[in-house]
C-alpha cells in the first residue's frame, strides 16, 4: 500500500510525493505517526498533529488532510491532502 502527499496552497498543488507503506489495508496500521512523518520528511513539512478525526477518515474513506492549524510550527500552505492506494 502507499500514500500519496499533496501539499496545496490556492486550489493548486504546490509538492507531491508518494510513501510506501508496510500494510495491506489502513485499519491495519495501528501508529499513523511513522508512515505520515515519512511522507512529510520527504516533503520537507514538519509532522502535523494526528487526530482521531484523521485516523476515521483514513479507515472509512482512505483519504485526509491537515489544515495548518493542524500543525505547530506556521505553514505556508491551505492543506495538506493524504490519500492510500
Amino acid at each position: 500500500m502507499n500514500i500519496w502527499g499533496r501539499v496545496r496552497k490556492n486550489n493548486r498543488t504546490i509538492t507531491e510525493c508518494v510513501v510506501k507503506v508496510n500494510a495491506e489495508s489502513a485499519d491495519k496500521i495501528e501508529d499513523w505517526s511513522e508512515p505520515i512523518g515519512d511522507l512529510c520528511h520527504e516533503l520537507d513539512l514538519a509532522r502535523p498533529v494526528i487526530l482521531k478525526k484523521h485516523i476515521d477518515d483514513f479507515n472509512k474513506f482512505s483519504h485526509t488532510y491537515f489544515k495548518p492549524r493542524d500543525f505547530v510550527e506556521s505553514v505556508d500552505f491551505d492543506r495538506l491532502e493524504i490519500e492510500l492506494f
